[in-house]
């Protein structure tokens, strides 16, 4: 009668269960050529927003330069692509401006259908250079494009068109604390949308995409 062998100190096999954190996609439409996508893309490659968020970032500048209504009807079309083909689609933004003195055409019209259709929206008033301008400092005096586009050039040296990201991405933080005030400042006063100038919704866009 042979002796029985025992195996001691072995376990059995079992596969690991690899563990991964969810990645959070946003599909973003900007209607800037130059400055709103390169900082958008700047954005992606922060570290803080590499390891959480894809930003899947998409622009639409043609047939004279894009107005709100375009971006938020791509939005919408998107939504519905990815609603019918179980697409991986998180949140849909839309970055646009105000504009002044001239506000964008359907510019309510706009706003009120995104909302309507789970579009969530990042808006600058007048323009987005607010936003880059609340990178360096508080700012809450009413202003035209050309006096936000003065005062951003002021701080970074630029000629108005493109950024040079390193002089924005160390800041953001500041910015979406300055511009959380804005809102504060805004709703205190009892200015509201599209009174509320100047104000920009990017932080709400930052913190959807970065940890708190």
């Amino acid at each position: 009668m042979s002796a029985k062998r025992e195996n001691v100190g072995v376990r059995p096999l079992k596969r690991r269960v690899a563990t991964r954190q969810p990645r959070k996609t946003l599909l973003v439409f900007c209607e800037g050529e130059r400055t709103e996508p390169e900082y958008l893309e700047a954005l992606k490659r922060r570290p803080s927003v590499r390891g959480v968020a894809a930003v899947d970032l998409q622009v639409d500048a043609g047939h004279g330069g894009s107005v709100p209504m375009t971006l938020v009807s791509l939005a919408v079309a998107a939504r519905q692509r990815a609603t019918t083909e179980e697409g991986e689609i998180d949140e849909i933004w839309c970055v646009f401006d105000v504009e002044w003195p001239k506000n964008h055409p359907s510019l309510k019209e706009a706003i009120d259908r995104a909302h309507q259709n789970g579009i969530h929206l990042a808006i600058s008033n007048p323009c987005f250079e607010i936003w880059l301008i609340l990178h360096f400092q508080d700012y809450a005096k009413w202003s035209s494009n050309d006096d936000a586009h003065r005062l951003r050039r002021s701080h970074d040296g630029s000629k108005d068109k493109g950024l040079d990201p390193s002089k924005y991405m160390p800041l953001v933080g500041s910015a979406s604390k300055r511009a959380a005030n804005l809102d504060n400042y805004h709703k205190g006063n009892g200015t509201f949308f599209p009174d509320d100038n100047p104000s920009s919704g990017m932080h709400r866009l930052i913190a959807a995409i970065e940890p708190p």
